[in-house]
């Protein structure tokens, strides 16, 4: 018997995006799952070229690594992200901010460690690339 054991949280979450990614067939995907970031998910994408010529950029390829399906498309990569309505885009980066910004109870963080003086939160926003 090989089960596998629980951690205690959620690591995944199924999202279906407000309008929808339609590929160049035409077919249109809106249901996904995103799971949680790691560090390197917000690291490494800082050394890409072209997150260095240009901020905004990291949130494209951020949420490129850490959705893991959208409909039927065999790979989520940042060729998609970039096909996103803008309204779809803005979906996901509130989804990856709830899910990201949740301590180990699932409960958000106090306000008052997660965010800066300025309010904003100081982790989710230089890793989806906010100012």
């Amino acid at each position: 018997m090989n089960a596998k054991p629980s951690i205690g949280f959620q690591t995944e979450v199924d999202f279906e995006l407000p309008k929808g990614y339609v590929d160049e067939s035409g077919m249109l995907h809106r249901r996904g799952v995103m799971r949680l970031a790691t560090a390197a998910d917000e690291i490494l994408p800082l050394r890409d070229p072209r997150v260095q010529q240009n901020e905004a950029y990291l949130t494209v390829i951020v949420l490129a690594r850490v959705i893991v399906r959208l409909g039927v498309l065999p790979e989520v990569h940042t060729g998609i992200i970039e096909g996103l309505y803008a309204s779809d885009l803005a979906y996901l980066q509130q989804l990856y901010e709830q899910l990201n910004a949740a301590d180990d109870s699932g409960s958000p963080r106090d306000a008052r460690t997660a965010a800066g003086p300025d309010g904003n939160s100081l982790h989710r926003t230089a890793a989806l690339g906010e100012a």
